[in-house]
């Protein structure tokens, strides 16, 4: 099965690519192209995966650049390949030949472009990352690297759905007290629960943050099991582990 790539008009004429799960080696609860080395998955399955992704990337092998995610607003600026990982949760250059990628499995894989300075950011965020402001802070290391603000474009990838992602009152008031304002990501559900919109909460950020152009690609990782992971899905479905999207970018 070949490989299917997502993409978005607004990082074009750059490749990129938010990948879905299809066309991978992985078999099981893992079926397609997991390509989370911090999954229970086979270490050497998941490395073809991951070749299988450079390859259509269309750079070496070890120039599919990633970071140790811990859920931050850590970003890092890259020359080349970075081994080991260094722990952040977001990855900007002005080199040619890197290809920055961030996985996911219901948090925000965001592909960032100022195709006319040179210069590319991939960011995972979750709530956690996002309230912290790893968006902010990528953006902010684009422009320490020469992108204009208003000539970077921001692509979300395949992310849980408001429909999807239900939490707790706790979970509300801890945006509350830091932000009134994000009362309105949020929807009634069954008695105290409620129904959190991320790409909406990430989508305002990268606007607030100045960029030219930001937009979500309407996907919901949660919603399409044949096509994406989710980790919300894997605990409602009682599995025992998940594989992980990829998301990449390169100049």
């Amino acid at each position: 099965m070949t490989l299917e790539i997502l993409t978005a008009d607004s990082l074009s004429p750059l490749r990129h690519g938010f990948f879905s799960r299809k066309g991978g080696a992985s078999s099981g609860i893992f079926s397609g192209l997991n390509c989370g080395t911090g999954s229970s998955d086979q270490s050497e399955i998941v490395a073809i995966n991951r070749t299988r992704v450079a390859d259509a990337m269309e750079v070496a092998h070890d120039h599919l650049v990633g970071v140790h995610q811990i859920h931050s607003a850590h970003v890092v600026t890259a020359a080349g390949p970075l081994d080991p990982k260094p722990k952040a949760d977001a990855v900007v250059t002005a080199t040619s030949g890197l290809a920055l990628s961030v996985l996911t499995a219901d948090c925000m894989p965001v592909l960032f472009a100022a195709p006319d300075a040179g210069v590319i950011g991939a960011a995972h965020a979750g709530w956690k990352g996002a309230q912290a402001g790893v968006l902010e802070a990528t953006v902010d290391a684009m422009v320490a690297l020469g992108a204009p603000r208003d000539g970077i474009h921001a692509v979300i990838g395949p992310s849980i759905s408001q429909r999807a992602y239900e939490v707790g009152p706790e979970f509300f008031e801890s945006f509350l007290d830091e932000d009134p304002e994000t009362a309105r990501f949020f929807a009634g559900g069954d008695g105290d629960r409620m129904h959190f919109d991320l790409p909406g909460y990430g989508l305002s950020r990268l606007r607030a943050a100045g960029v030219g152009h930001a937009e979500w690609t309407r996907h919901c990782t949660y919603y399409d099991p044949q096509r994406f992971y989710s980790y919300r899905r894997s605990v409602h479905d009682r599995d025992p582990d998940y594989g992980r999207l990829i998301a990449a970018i390169t100049l």
